[in-house]
């Protein structure tokens, strides 16, 4: 039997949802692959409370216990690799790779939040009075989990697998394009791994059920990945309620190509950052920054690059881009390159669709002003600028609301380096694109691409526990009245 029966489907949201229906599409053909019912505002009070009344068990259960759950989670997305792969390929227009590596990713985030569940939960500390005083990391209960649609397994577990490792019970909202491979498909593992009922409530739904989530009281923490401004809604709405939100939002990530540079290596890693995923990814190239010996080169041959890729339905073809996730999304991509294109933008390659099938775009000559250069595109688009100087790199790199992630090419690491400290960014890669993601490494952006890193490794533990102080005496502590 299939971990995913769209018969059974929504037995795996822990309980019965109030929304309408909606049915989930395959956006390469428009092809209905099921129906899920939709979460509202009005269910996430009940889920969260019993999410609340399970997790007081789950917290005090062994960290053995839960570590077991957790690494049999990780076996599993290999266990149903291909199933899982499909989903991820026919419901978001990944290719296969893009899908496999989803559920290798997914797999080592179980791993590692496995041994989050046996760390040293806090420190002995000196103090003035006779006593032992010490801290000790406790879980914060509830957490609330928001996700979208761009690579829904992997933003969904990064935070649900640490958060169960770590004694907390998790309401997940994932996307509702994504509902099944961001939502529904982790509540079918975890159920498959042992984890206790209701300490998962899959709630997929749309901004009012995000709304409900980060407003109720009994989900003290928000984990948030998605675009600035709904970022901006929900660190906003936290703040009013005093709970902690870790929002994960978006980039115009820069990629410097400095003159030493070897365009024969340099060109499949830049086509890989602005055309991975159809550059729906947070971290997408967004602007490539390249020395002006080497522009009118690397302008041609990147140009060469995005005409030899194949676009198209990556479940029934062998192709290097899929379709974008919608007709809203590929609007907005195709009004941001015509724009740009209106302003003096030349177009190199690309710039046309067939239905969601958009090819992969190169913008020459562009500049600040440039549409598609100034803001997040998320779509297959390569804007590229010449730059004169390191200090001139260092300015267009800079600019600009976003901090996410940072690629620079040189044969000279430590120049590399170098430049990088003078960047704000969350992420730098020196010799690659801005695009990459290993479950042990911390994950975040700064300014308007969020509030640092809040995913992986020991950022895991800041954003799930809370830090509790505790003293203890042999006798009743003596007060001069």
């Amino acid at each position: 039997m299939p971990l995913l029966d769209p018969k059974t489907w929504q037995s795996h949201a822990a309980r019965p949802l109030s929304g309408p229906e909606y049915t989930v599409t395959e956006p390469a053909t428009g092809e209905a692959l099921g129906t899920v019912v939709l979460a509202t505002g009005e269910d996430v009070g009940p889920a969260a409370q019993a999410a609340r009344t399970a997790q007081a068990a789950w917290a005090r259960t062994p960290h053995f216990v839960r570590a077991g759950v957790l690494r049999k989670a990780g076996d599993l997305f290999a266990a149903h690799a291909e199933e899982l792969r499909d989903w991820i390929v026919r419901e978001s227009g990944s290719i296969p790779g893009k899908a496999e590596f989803e559920l290798h990713v997914a797999a080592q985030e179980c791993y590692e939040a496995a041994a989050l569940a046996s760390r040293p939960a806090g420190q002995v500390l000196p103090s003035e009075a006779p006593r032992l005083s010490y801290t000790r990391r406790v879980p914060v209960g509830v957490v609330g989990v928001i996700s979208p649609f761009n690579a829904p397994l992997i933003l969904s577990i990064r935070s649900v697998a640490p958060a169960l490792a770590l004694g907390n019970a998790v309401v997940l909202k994932p996307d509702p394009r994504t509902a099944v491979c961001g939502g529904l498909s982790l509540a079918a593992i975890f159920a498959e791994a042992g984890l206790p009922e209701d300490l998962l409530h899959v709630l997929p739904g749309g901004p009012d059920a995000g709304q409900a989530l980060v407003a109720d009281p009994l989900v003290p923490v928000i984990s948030f990945t998605g675009s600035t401004a709904a970022g901006r809604a929900v660190g906003e709405a936290a703040g009013r309620h005093l709970k902690r939100a870790h929002l994960e939002l978006g980039g115009n990530s820069a990629m410097i190509v400095l003159e030493d540079a070897d365009l024969d290596a340099v060109i499949s890693t830049a086509a890989w950052g602005s055309f991975f995923h159809q550059g729906q990814i947070c971290m997408t190239t967004g602007r490539h920054l390249v020395h002006h010996s080497l522009y009118g080169e690397y302008v041609e041959r990147l140009a060469a690059k995005a005409d030899s890729l194949a676009v198209g339905d990556p479940h029934r073809a062998q192709v290097h881009l899929g379709p974008i996730i919608d007709g809203a999304q590929l609007a907005k991509v195709h009004g941001l390159v015509e724009s740009s294109t209106a302003s003096g933008a030349r177009l190199a390659a690309g710039g046309t669709h067939e239905d969601l099938f958009y090819r992969p775009t190169v913008l020459a000559d562009v500049d600040e002003r440039t549409p598609a250069y100034a803001e997040e595109v998320f779509g297959p688009v390569a804007p590229v600028r010449s730059f004169a100087t390191a200090d001139e790199a260092a300015a267009f790199a800079a600019a600009g609301e976003y901090g996410l992630s940072l690629g620079i090419v040189t044969r000279d690491t430590a120049r590399g380096l170098d430049l990088a400290e003078r960047i704000p960014t969350g992420i730098v890669h020196i010799n690659d694109q801005t695009v990459n993601d290993e479950a042990v490494a911390p994950f975040g952006g700064v300014a308007a691409s969020g509030t640092g890193a809040r995913f992986g490794g020991e950022s895991n533990l800041e954003a799930f526990t809370d830090v509790r102080w505790t003293t203890v005496r042999g006798d009743v502590a003596p007060y001069p009245f």
